[in-house]
């Protein structure tokens, strides 16, 4: 049985990939700070291995992956999913408090989850395995007011660069997939009204969320030999392409 470590494993994204893991027979290890949520998450999906955790705290992160892999005996795949954004607000009016929840949500944890999961791939035999991090449109093009989730998603790009190069001599791959207005409780809003480039709020059309859970699972079925580098799966009509 494969193995796979999800943060933010508590709601939306984490959640509906969790459930579509379990479904195809994988281990599932289920990370994130609220424990209820998680638990809920394993009572929904039917399975699950319950592991709360802060991925801000490097003694947490380790620990948590230590029981995974003592639960599965190995470690295949790491969604680096855990996220959290911030109220629209121009850089001058940004609190400095909210640049740093993100940067420590956004860009701390997925690189001390990716270093946790990069040492077990690296030692484990057979060696290797596969990360995916959770980038965003806003890896490519921002909106209005989102200054600390727009540079900590264009970081993520550069993380994914940095552990594909890395990971090759270890059998190691790494793919992000940039997700577009999926319906989740973090991207409700979207579906109300958002701010636009031109000052207008709009709604936007979504995406169900179960369907970037298949295109999760889809990267990383893939053998080793093969790699999904960049994928954006995106509601069809969401202003992205062209919106400049």
């Amino acid at each position: 049985m494969k193995s796979i470590l999800i943060t933010g494993a508590g709601s939306g994204i984490g959640r509906a990939t969790a459930a579509a893991f379990v479904k195809a027979g994988w281990g599932v290890a289920l990370v994130g700070r609220r424990p209820e949520a998680l638990e809920e998450t394993a009572r929904i999906i039917g399975g699950g291995l319950v592991l709360p955790a802060d991925v801000t705290k490097a003694d947490q992160v380790e620990a948590v992956f230590a029981e995974a892999v003592a639960a599965f005996g190995r470690l295949d795949a790491l969604f680096n999913n855990a996220g959290r954004g911030s109220r629209p607000k121009t850089i001058d009016e940004m609190p400095i408090e909210d640049w740093q929840a993100v940067l420590d949500v956004n860009l701390t944890g997925a690189v001390l989850c990716s270093r946790a999961a990069f040492g077990q791939m690296r030692k484990q035999s057979p060696q290797g395995g596969r990360i995916i991090n959770n980038g965003s449109i806003s890896a490519h093009a921002p909106r209005p007011g989102s200054t600390p989730y727009t540079v900590t998603k264009h970081a993520i790009t550069g993380l994914t660069k940095c552990l594909s190069l890395d990971g090759r001599a270890f059998g190691i791959a790494c793919g992000q997939i940039d997700i577009g207005n999926a319906l989740t409780e973090m991207a409700a809003p979207i579906a109300k009204g958002v701010p636009q480039a031109d000052g207008r709020i709009m709604a936007e059309p979504t995406m169900d969320v179960d369907d970037v859970a298949r295109a999760v699972l889809m990267m990383a079925e893939l053998p080793l030999a093969s790699n999904v580098q960049f994928m954006t799966v995106m509601a069809t009509n969401m202003p992205f392409v062209g919106r400049g």
